[in-house]
């Protein structure tokens, strides 16, 4: 017990994260039963998969599916490369003054609520918004942009990296600050120039960072910013902005149907799992870096 003093300080972290995020695995019961809560959820008769049929009878869930699948995707290949480009470009900053001003803008967005965030993007795209005063200065007539699907998808990634990229940035200068300095210094003297000192020395000094990470964003590839997605869409825009999620929350929620939406959130976090699960073996597989 000598460690006691430890383990009393992990303590409280370990009931958090039993109490709110391991018993409650009890409910994913309801997925697979025809739940009552006067029977409550062990005497609930049982259904088998009763719910994942029915979601996958239903014909929005192709739709759902797709806007899922498009939105992480595209904010995978945009937005995951965007901090590391941000950090290499911070970390060839020669004034620590200015380095450090910048980069203290660039966490500013990752502080700002997410309702508005969801409100300036609001007041920027309407008729009456900044970004159609600065199109009609060019002669294109207004668009109401959040009322237009096809501009959905643009302006929910956008908005992400602007409001993510500065702090995305920590872990990757945090890796660049542990590269010893005499790799640049004696780069410089064999002639390399900051590009090249960039490609072979800061690149692959976060390569087994930008791998851990890369591995858990294709985990959240379906778990969409889901508060963000139900302020920014309408019906006018459920052709591209209606995911899996927000359907869950009209169908299951809003209509009572606790087992449907339970038995969607269930498969959702399983092909998560996957994803993980694939991505970390071929980490291993090309690298030395993986999760496990």
């Amino acid at each position: 017990m000598s460690q006691k003093y430890l383990y009393m300080m992990v303590l409280p972290g370990f009931l958090l994260v039993l109490i709110f995020s391991y018993f409650p695995m009890y409910g994913i019961l309801i997925a697979f039963k025809d739940y009552s809560v006067a029977k409550g959820v062990w005497d609930s008769p049982w259904v088998g998969f009763k719910y994942f049929t029915q979601f996958w009878d239903n014909p929005m869930a192709i739709r759902t599916v797709k806007n899922t699948v498009l939105l992480g995707v595209y904010s995978l290949l945009w937005g995951f490369p965007a901090p590391i480009i941000l950090a290499l470009l911070f970390n060839e900053l020669r004034s620590m003054k200015f380095k450090k001003f910048v980069q203290t803008v660039s966490y500013f967005p990752h502080f700002i609520s997410t309702v508005i965030v969801v409100g300036m993007i609001k007041e920027f795209t309407s008729v009456d918004g900044l970004v159609n005063h600065i199109t009609e200065f060019f002669g294109m007539e207004p668009i109401n942009f959040l009322s237009e699907s096809p501009y959905f998808r643009t302006i929910f990634i956008s908005s992400g990296i602007w409001q993510g990229i500065g702090w995305g940035t920590i872990l990757y200068l945090a890796a660049l600050s542990n590269v010893d300095p005499t790799l640049y210094d004696v780069a410089s003297i064999d002639g390399a120039n900051r590009w090249e000192k960039m490609k072979h020395i800061s690149l692959p000094s976060i390569l087994p960072t930008t791998i851990i990470l890369f591995i858990l964003a294709v985990g959240g590839i379906l778990g969409n910013d889901f508060t963000k997605v139900m302020l920014m869409y309408n019906p006018a825009t459920y052709e591209t902005a209606d995911v899996i999620g927000t359907y869950v929350y009209r169908e299951g929620l809003q209509g009572g149907r606790l087992e449907y939406a339970t038995a969607v959130g269930l498969m959702l976090s399983v092909v998560a799992f996957c994803l993980i699960f694939i991505t970390n073996k071929i980490a291993r597989k090309f690298s030395d870096s993986s999760l496990w």
